[in-house]
């Protein structure tokens, strides 16, 4: 494993949304997908990525105390960029996984995006690197 690389074992070509998108739509499309994290592009750039975690247990302050009724309303047009990690951490496309995985434990992250230069090209998960322990 020391010498895995992270462009072997990434999905390459994540599905990406925009920070305007909204919360549901973020949500639906992770699960119709089945996946639990969602780089967030604007312009062909990085701005960061939201999870499944994020969707569910990020409630803006503005929303909390408000009519119940209303904030529902606010909440299934609030955009991800209200939720999401902005400026995650990346990797490049030819680290190793020994890398990634030091990366999540250092920063306590499950997924990171991987980087070409300044294209995204993939991501890597914990579960990517799971993978590799139980390969045959």
């Amino acid at each position: 494993m020391k010498s895995a690389l992270v462009r072997d074992w990434m999905t390459a070509n994540p599905i990406v949304i925009t920070s305007n998108c909204t919360l549901p739509e973020a949500y639906w499309l992770m699960v119709n997908n089945k996946i639990r994290r969602l780089p967030v592009m604007d312009h062909d750039t990085l701005v960061g990525i939201v999870t499944l975690e994020d969707l569910r247990g990020k409630i803006p302050s503005t929303l909390i105390g408000m009519d119940p009724v209303r904030a529902s309303d606010m909440l299934t047009k609030l955009p991800v960029r209200h939720v999401m990690s902005e400026n995650p951490k990346t990797i490049a496309v030819n680290a190793t996984l020994v890398e990634a995985a030091r990366l999540m434990l250092e920063y306590k992250i499950s997924a990171l995006p991987v980087m070409d230069g300044s294209r995204l090209v993939g991501i890597i998960t914990e579960s990517d690197i799971f993978r590799v322990l139980v390969a045959d």
